[in-house]
């Protein structure tokens, strides 16, 4: 936690280290003659200080990045728990009302049964009129009797299912409660690193962050540099499939709406947001999370990607990007930034996934 103190106030480094040097054995009051007066422009952090800062953002941007996978992996179980939980209501009311009809019938049933009981076969073989009514009628019971077992067995597997549906219910009703428990957590985990990071940055003196603004794109640049210092786009010439196509045009045409997490758009998006829309404008449903699109959806080989693949970033899979050809990406970077191009190899990627892989994909 020190070390991240110091590096939280630029400004305040600048004057702790006026204070060690004034403070020093042999120096503090030695010389007599005036100190030249300090500069009216303000006293900025050394470079070393602000790279410590770009360092300390980056991290809790990344910390947020994957709560934030956290927080719509949640949301997207409870969005089904929750569905699930309005299916088995209809089915319980469903349930019911097949109940009611089916306990109507029984009743109506052991009625007929009640008065026409009252007299043994021989008497009623007896007092009818013509045999052969009477033979008709003995069929008819028999069959009633077998048709009344049937109705109590169809009572008594409506009474288990209603039963079935209610503890099913009652089970998903917990894991919802649990779902937005944790949902709620993963919120408070965003809040909480964004406001830290949002913190550090209004620390700084505008020079500062014009500074740190610039320390960012130098890092990016030096990575992608490298990265295409290694000859990899000359090995990437991957043609778009038909769908690809429509991801990317989706994908670009958002360039400059507002990263805000957990948002699918259409005025903000997060990273996976960002890609995840894009692909079903697409025609093609993928994982929400950049996590879940990385289990799950096809792998390939970098050398090998056309534009639509998404590329996962991180080591824990918390950044994906859309590649749209020629070493670049589009993606949805951070709080605080907008939708936006940048280098392919800008970020330490983790690998590269194809939402439309299937037969006949190359």
């Amino acid at each position: 936690m020190g070390t991240g103190k110091r590096g939280l106030m630029a400004t305040a480094v600048a004057v702790v280290c006026a204070v060690t040097v004034l403070a020093a054995p042999g120096t503090a009051f030695a010389n007599p003659t005036p100190s030249p007066t300090p500069s009216a422009g303000p006293t900025l952090a050394p470079a070393k200080d602000l790279d410590a800062v770009r360092k300390k953002l980056d991290k809790l941007y990344r910390a947020a990045a994957r709560a934030t996978d956290e927080y719509n992996a949640a949301d997207e179980k409870a969005e089904k728990q929750s569905t699930q939980v309005v299916e088995l209501a209809k089915k319980i009311v469903k349930g019911q009302e097949k109940l009611r009809k089916l306990k109507d019938r029984a009743g109506a049933a052991a009625a007929a049964q009640y008065r026409g009981g009252g007299l043994p076969p021989e008497a009623h073989l007896v007092l009818s009129d013509d045999p052969q009514d009477f033979l008709d009628g003995a069929g008819r019971v028999r069959e009633g009797h077998h048709a009344t077992k049937g109705l109590l067995g169809e009572l008594t597997r409506t009474q288990e299912d209603l039963e079935q549906y209610a503890k099913d219910a009652s089970a998903q009703l917990k894991k919802l409660e649990a779902g937005r428990k944790a949902k709620a957590a993963a919120q408070k985990k965003i809040e909480k690193q964004i406001a830290q990071a949002e913190k550090l940055e209004s620390a700084l003196q505008k020079e500062e962050q014009e500074r740190l603004a610039e320390l960012e794109t130098e890092a990016a640049n030096k990575a992608q540099t490298a990265w295409l210092d290694s000859g990899i786009l000359n090995e990437i010439n991957g043609k778009a499939s038909e769908q690809g196509k429509k991801a990317v045009k989706y994908a670009t045409a958002q360039i400059g709406k507002p990263y805000q997490w957990g948002a699918e758009g259409p005025r903000t998006y997060d990273c996976s947001g960002l890609t995840s829309q894009a692909w079903i404008s697409a025609g093609r449903g993928i994982p929400r999370t950049s996590q879940e699109q990385w289990k799950q959806l096809r792998h390939i080989d970098v050398q090998d990607m056309r534009p639509g693949d998404l590329i996962i970033y991180f080591g824990d899979a918390s950044h994906v990007a859309m590649y749209i050809g020629d070493g670049a990406i589009v993606h949805a970077p951070r709080p605080g930034r907008t939708v936006t191009i940048a280098g392919a190899g800008s970020m330490p990627i983790l690998g590269v996934v194809r939402p439309d892989a299937g037969p006949g994909s190359n």
